[in-house]
Order: structure tokens, then C-alpha cells, then sequence
């Protein structure tokens, strides 16, 4: 799917942090080393060079594109290009899975776990609309698949450790057999931690969490060209605290499941055909009984469920080849809100905060590459999609708009296209894209949707207009034997951007908040993100890499956007002698001056932290098995971010142990 290109990381001022990233300039792609695909790619382990037992979300954070808001220790929200995850296109496998959650507290990453994934592919803004509209780009988190063969084959892998300051202990293990007719793929995930504590060695109440995740794929090889695959996914998480919202989680539970036909051609015009049928169940429960501390009691549950198609071609004819791709799923959201008195057997009031929202929608999408010559590329494509609302409680989206009809269908429209140039040790990219987004279900059906952040009520509005993004990027690098540097840019002009905007009318329902916020439309707004990525080998055994990163966003009134992230840098130095790995990195953000106080946020100082790890790589008979000690923030730094949900304060020093055994 696209060109698949390794990230390379920055020079930076005096050597800080970053350790094992990739970048890209549109489309990153992280790919695992024991995952053999037909087209060859470039692969890296789904873990850091700081820290093996990385959570998805942690290795999500190593590309320069991704940051996220935390509103506890599990299951932190994913911004792309610096923006809500509303505006990201988010998949596994390609398949659409929709939260159930109405504050976001169960982001498509966190049913998930990194032994289960072979690749997380990032495309930028327009470039990501195979999977469907989006504004930021899409991340496609890719899972394990391993390949045929003509002799049969055992495989499989172990990792336990314990980490000091949450009191986590986590077991992941994966199995596989492969013959020449027949593949089987398994892994089980468990991670158990407590209340972290913070830089001044207070613990942070309400942060702990319980997370089981298994998954098996079966598949089976029909001809020599052919083959079908069923896969599943189970994730269930327990007893997660959130510090930063009045509730925690008590129970979430997913099933994703799909079957795929893949079929190969050896001769004409197409490549590949694949098809996937698929389907996914959410259900998330939010509940407040973990704190008496609450005037009014309230449980928040929701449930989401999909059914998809998925239908991909590759097409190639001499210098020219082409993806097409058919997506088409049917989502059903709905959410309740329940609030009791202090005696929990009677209830004194209900309502949908999601109102049993039907989404449907059917694009068609193409990307093309054409190889003009050895050094020239050009890129360009397109997508059309239709989505349709229907609001099945829609006596709730009365009471702000009346009239507003039950049924509403969008049509939407985007257009990318890039060139790309390489000239010796020089490499050019410059690009523009064209898209439409709908709604989501909050912005256009929420009813109440309490934001801890500012304190308001949200209330969704089912007339709001598709957001418009105009965006142009570029990209240079230069490379020689020992040291690479590549720069990134890209701007976005957004037409309709959905924010929310406090309302005359209505009073708030949740006892904590301070007013009611209608999602609406304003004339426009911009955001413009750079980075800077490098390294240098020093010795042959002594490599040094590094990023720098700076985003700006405002509304049409020049007022700063919520959630982006000030100036950051990472960087770090990797130590290899024979069996021994030795890493130490740096990483921070300067002050956050930029913030936006209608959108309750405020000044964050600036931070840096320390990490150190090493690890050894040894024999146990005919196992291969690395064992790793590491600390971050060894300086048991205090602090908070930008993206820090109520400013909670971030872990502090943690030490951490890892061993793995490969056979």
C-alpha cells in the first residue's frame, strides 16, 4: 500500500533524545523484522531502543506526527498532525472500529497490543483517505501475518518484566505455525499496574488499570495464488482509573473479527485483489462508584458495533502502478447517562448522550504512482465517499435544533498529488491535498457530553457543514555515509472547522460543570507543523539520531488552538559492543505560551526528561534471549504537559525490567 519509506531520525543541539524512531515524509510505516511480506519494505521492531515492552501508545509517540492528550496512564487519545482524533482516520487492518466511549477514553490503539502488530502505517492528510475521509491522515495498525512455507515451522516468542513505580507486570507472548497449505498466528497479552506516582513522590490517585488482549488468525492457502484468512481480536480492560475525569472505567470489552480472500496474478495488469468481510462489538463502561467523594452519582456506558467490507487491487504496468480501494462499513453508536442519588437503588435521570446514531458510509478510493525516471516520482489520487447519519432518538437533537431532520447525507470529495525528486545526496518532495469530513457522532448527535478539561456540557449539532482542509507539504533531505538530516513542513487551511463555542441557552446538567458548549463551525482555521529529523553515526558502533518539532494552529479571530504542541525535542545516543546495548536519551518541551484559555487550557512550563536503558543479548540453548534495566525520567523530574488532561502530573522516576525469549 504505497511506498513504505524508513523515518530517519534528527541532528540536534547538544545530543538529545530519541530513540529507534523512524520518519517519514507523508507516510511513516514501522514494520516488524520477523514479518516477510510480497512487497518488499523496510521493517523495525514494534518496540523502542529505550525499552522493549513498549505499549502501543508509547510507540505510537516515536513517530514525529503523533502526539497525544492523557487523561490517565491507559488508553491516551492520539493526535495526528497536531489534531483531535476526530480528524484521523484510525484502523486495523484497514477495518473501522469506533469507540463506545464519549469521552474518548478508548481510543481504536488501546484494543490493541504491540505483540499483535507487525507495522503501524501513518499517512498525512490527504494521503490517508483510502480508509476513508479524513483532515490529518489515517494510522492503519497492521497485525501479524506470517507467511507460508514449504517446510513446517514453529515460532514464537516471550517477554515478562515489572515496572518499579506503577508496580506493572506484564506477560505477552506470541506462536505461530506455518506449513506450505496452512498458517496459525496467536498472542496473549496481560498488563496489571497500580497508581503511578509522580515527581514529588505523591501518588497519583485513580490511575491504575488491568488490560487481557488475545488474538488468533488462521489461514489457509487455496491455490498457489490464493488463500483465505479468519482472524479475532479480544481485549478486555478492568478497574482503569482515570485521575483527570470524575469516573473511572470499570469494564471494556471488544470483539473484532474479519475473513479475507487474497488472490495473486502472475501476469497483466493486476497485482493483487483482497477482500475482507468484517465485524467489531464495543462495549465500554463508565461509572463513578470508585468515588464517594461525588455529590451526584453517575454511570456512563455505550456500545459500538460495525459490519465492513473491505476491497483492495493493486494494479502495475511498466513505471506506472495504482491502488483502488472499496470501503464500505455501518456503524451503530449509542451511550447512556445515568445519574442517581445517593441512594444508588433509585435513579433520578436518564438520557442518550449518543442517541442511537446510524452511520453509513461507501467510498471508493485510488492512489497512483507513476516513475517518471530514476529520480523522479509522481504521486497522486483521490476518493469519494458517501456518508449517511440517521439519529434514532432524535427527540434529543430537538431540544437544541428543532426540526433538524432525522436522516442526513454528505457527499465527500478529496484530491492529493506530490512529486518527488532525488538527486544524489539531496531528496525534494512537495505535495497539496483537497478533502471533506462529516461530523462525528459527538460533534453532530452529543447530548451532555461533560468535558472535564473546561468544565462544559458539549451538545452536538446535526446541521453543522463538512469541514473543508486545503493542505500543502514539502519535504528535503540530505544524506551521506555517516549523517542524514530531513525536514518536514506542512499547512493546513480548514474551512467549517467544528469547535465548540459556549450556548445562551440550556443550563448544564452535570453538577461539575459551568455552562453548555454547542459544537459549531468557525469561518476557518490554520495549523502549520514542521520537524526536523537526523543522525550521525559517530563510530561504527556509537549512533547518535535526534527530532525537533514545532506546531502553530489559530481560528479565523487569530486566537491559538487547543492541544498543540509547543517546541519538543528528542534525542539520544545507542552504545552497541558485541552482546551489549547501552542507550541515554533526552527528551522535553519548552514552555507552552501558546495556549488557549477558551478552551480551558493554561501555561505549562518547559521540561526535560532523562532515560537511560541497557540490555544483553545471550543463548539458552537454542533460544535467543535479551534481558533489559532501564529508567526513565531518571531525575525524577515533576512535571506536566500541554496535553496533560487538568494538568495532572506525569509519572516519575520508573525503573523498569524486561526479558524475552525468541524461539
Amino acid at each position: 500500500m504505497g511506498k513504505q519509506i524508513f523515518i530517519t531520525p534528527i541532528f540536534l543541539l547538544y545530543g538529545l533524545l530519541i530513540t529507534g524512531q523512524n520518519k517519514t515524509k507523508a507516510k511513516d510505516s514501522i514494520v516488524a523484522l520477523d514479518e516477510v511480506e510480497l512487497i518488499s519494505v523496510i521493517k523495525k521492531k514494534i518496540e523502542t531502543d529505550m525499552k522493549m515492552a513498549v505499549s502501543v501508545d508509547e510507540f505510537l509517540a516515536s513517530s514525529d506526527k503523533i502526539s497525544f492528550i492523557k487523561r490517565g496512564a491507559y488508553a491516551w487519545e492520539p493526535l495526528l498532525n497536531n489534531m483531535s482524533s476526530e480528524r484521523a482516520t484510525i484502523t486495523i487492518d484497514g477495518m473501522h472500529v469506533f469507540g463506545a466511549c464519549t469521552d474518548k477514553m478508548d481510543p481504536i490503539s488501546s484494543y490493541v497490543e504491540s505483540n499483535n502488530l507487525t507495522a503501524i502505517d501513518i499517512a498525512s492528510g490527504q494521503e490517508g483517505n483510502m480508509h476513508g475521509a479524513t483532515v490529518a491522515g489515517s494510522i492503519d495498525l497492521k497485525r501479524k501475518s506470517t507467511p507460508f512455507s514449504v517446510t513446517k515451522q514453529w515460532k514464537g516468542a516471550y517477554q515478562t518484566g515489572f515496572e518499579v513505580n506503577n508496580k506493572q507486570f506484564f506477560n505477552l507472548g506470541n506462536l505461530s505455525y506455518a506449513s506450505e497449505k496452512f498458517v496459525a498466528d496467536a498472542s496473549l497479552a496481560y498488563r496489571k499496574a497500580e497508581n503511578y506516582s509522580d515527581g514529588n513522590s505523591d501518588e497519583v490517585e485513580h490511575s491504575q488499570f488491568k488490560k487481557l488482549n488475545a488474538s488468533l488468525g488462521l489461514a489457509y492457502k487455496t491455490s498457489d495464488l490464493s488463500s483465505v484468512k479468519v482472524e479475532a481480536i479480544y481485549d478486555e480492560a478492568k478497574d482503569v482509573g482515570y485521575p483527570a475525569l470524575p469516573m473511572d472505567l470499570w469494564l471494556s470489552r471488544a470483539l473484532i473479527t474479519s475473513a479475507t480472500y487474497k488472490q495473486l496474478f502472475e501476469e497483466g495488469l493486476f497485482q493483487a485483489l483482497d477482500t475482507k468481510v468484517y465485524f467489531n462489538a464495543i462495549e465500554h463502561y463508565m461509572d463513578d462508584t470508585t468515588r464517594p467523594e461525588n455529590l451526584v452519582h453517575m454511570d456512563m456506558p455505550g456500545w459500538s458495533t460495525t459490519y465492513g467490507l473491505l476491497s483492495n487491487a493493486h494494479l502495475k504496468k511498466k513505471s506506472f502502478s495504482s491502488e483502488i480501494q472499496l470501503n464500505a462499513y455501518n456503524n451503530y453508536s449509542i451511550a447512556e447517562m445515568r445519574m442517581y442519588p445517593q441512594d444508588r437503588s433509585e435513579r433520578s435521570m436518564f438520557a442518550y448522550s449518543w442517541p442511537g446514531v446510524t452511520t453509513t458510509f461507501a467510498g471508493l478510493s485510488m492512489n497512483n504512482t507513476w516513475k517518471i525516471s530514476d529520480r523522479s516520482l509522481l504521486s497522486f489520487g483521490g476518493a469519494l465517499g458517501v456518508n449517511y447519519n440517521h439519529s434514532k432518538y432524535v427527540e434529543f437533537n430537538w431540544i437544541f435544533h428543532p426540526g433538524t431532520p432525522q436522516e442526513k447525507t454528505r457527499i465527500l470529495p478529496s484530491l492529493h498529488a506530490g512529486y518527488q525528486l532525488n538527486l544524489k545526496r539531496f531528496n525534494f518532495n512537495i505535495g497539496g491535498g483537497y478533502g471533506h469530513r462529516a461530523p462525528s457522532v459527538s460533534e453532530g448527535y452529543g447530548y451532555y457530553i461533560y468535558n472535564s478539561f473546561d468544565r462544559y456540557d458539549y451538545i452536538g449539532n446535526p446541521d453543522l457543514d463538512n469541514e473543508i482542509s486545503y493542505e500543502v507539504n514539502a519535504s528535503a533531505g540530505y544524506t551521506i555515509d555517516r549523517f542524514s538530516l530531513n525536514a518536514n513542513v506542512n499547512y493546513f487551511y480548514i474551512d467549517n472547522y467544528i469547535i465548540g463555542r459556549i450556548l445562551s441557552l440550556g443550563s448544564p446538567m452535570n453538577y461539575q460543570s459551568i455552562g453548555v458548549k454547542g459544537y459549531t463551525s468557525l469561518d476557518y482555521a490554520t495549523l502549520f507543523n514542521f520537524s526536523l529529523n537526523g543522525s550521525y553515526s559517530i563510530l561504527d558502533n556509537l549512533h547518535w539520531n535526534g527530532t525537533l518539532t514545532y506546531a502553530r494552529g489559530k481560528d479565523n479571530n487569530d486566537n491559538n488552538l487547543p492541544f498543540i504542541r509547543p517546541l519538543s525535542y528528542q534525542t539520544g545516543l545507542h552504545f552497541q559492543y558485541n552482546k551489549l546495548s547501552l542507550q541515554s536519551s533526552l527528551n522535553g518541551d519548552l514552555e507552552q505560551i501558546n495556549y488557549s484559555p477558551e478552551y480551558g487550557e493554561d501555561q505549562t512550563p518547559s521540561y526535560t526528561i532523562w532515560n537511560v536503558s541497557a540490555d544483553y543479548s545471550f543463548r539458552i540453548k537454542n533460544y535467543k534471549t535479551v534481558i533489559q534495566v532501564g529508567a526513565e525520567n531518571v531525575l525524577n523530574e515533576y512535571y506536566s504537559t500541554y496535553a496533560d488532561w487538568g494538568n495532572i502530573p506525569r509519572m516519575g522516576r520508573n525503573i523498569f525490567t524486561a526479558l524475552k525469549f525468541n524461539f
